[in-house]
């Protein structure tokens, strides 16, 4: 089996310490730039931008899950009872894979947000032919004005049914990848948001099926609990939850 049946076999590094995450792009002045956009493309810049901040946040809670997911495991095994010992031990390997799934949500919002850009920088190429149409259109209107009978003005008039020609491929080009990319980035997310609910569901469902191998009841000051016994207990919830995931994996793929 590939999944560790103790958070604590993670050695390596300081207690508290997860495993250390693909590192993602930092600022640059290419990002600087990237924020000064034609207006057709700053709604949609405005949009990337902040689910990038979305991403961050799911990857920094994924790292956090991980962090708590050792913290338990290592408070459990300080305690001296074997049965808060290993439950919490357990718990911490369930925490740690809810967390392994928070990040491979952000890895899906992440490529659907690429997807985006797609039409960002449509948008941004569609931007020059909008305005050279207006603008043209501007000179003849105010060459009208200045110089009704200026010979430019059929120049003028020519350069703008070029400009019109060419801003419509441009705008069909534009409004064709809006429709498919929109489409293909919304879906590839919300796939996403199916399949990290549908696993944290089984994960959860395994976490709770843990506590109850842990005898709460109280008992009277002189008395002892008995022995724990539910070491290999708690191994098959792991190993359930793992081929529950497995099951999972199969049946989309399928």
């Amino acid at each position: 089996r590939n999944r560790s049946l103790s958070i604590r076999s993670n050695k390596g590094g300081p207690p508290g310490t997860p495993a250390s995450p693909a590192r993602r792009k930092g600022f640059s002045f290419a990002s600087l730039r990237g924020s000064i956009q034609p207006e057709l493309s700053r709604r949609l810049y405005q949009v990337i931008k902040s689910t990038n901040n979305l991403v961050s946040a799911h990857e920094a809670a994924g790292r956090e899950r991980e962090t708590i997911a050792k913290q338990l495991s290592e408070w459990g095994e300080q305690t001296g009872d074997d049965a808060v010992s290993d439950v919490s031990d357990k718990v911490g390997v369930v925490l740690s894979e809810l967390g392994a799934q928070e990040e491979a949500y952000a890895h899906g919002v992440d490529e659907a947000r690429g997807v985006l850009k797609t039409i960002r920088n449509t948008e941004k190429s569609v931007q020059p032919s909008r305005d050279a149409k207006g603008k043209i259109a501007d000179d003849i209107q105010k060459l009208k004005l200045k110089e009704p009978q200026s010979p430019r003005l059929v120049i003028l008039e020519q350069e703008l049914v070029r400009a019109e020609a060419e801003n419509l491929v441009a705008e069909a080009q534009l409004t064709n990848i809006t429709r498919s990319k929109l489409k293909i980035a919304y879906d590839a997310e919300f796939a996403s948001v199916i399949e990290r609910a549908e696993k944290q569901i089984i994960l959860a469902k395994h976490g709770r099926r843990l506590l109850e191998l842990l005898d709460d009841s109280p008992v009277t000051p002189g008395d002892s609990r008995r022995a724990y016994g539910n070491g290999p207990a708690a191994r098959q919830v792991l190993n359930d939850a793992e081929d529950d995931l497995k099951d999972w994996e199969k049946n989309v793929s399928g």
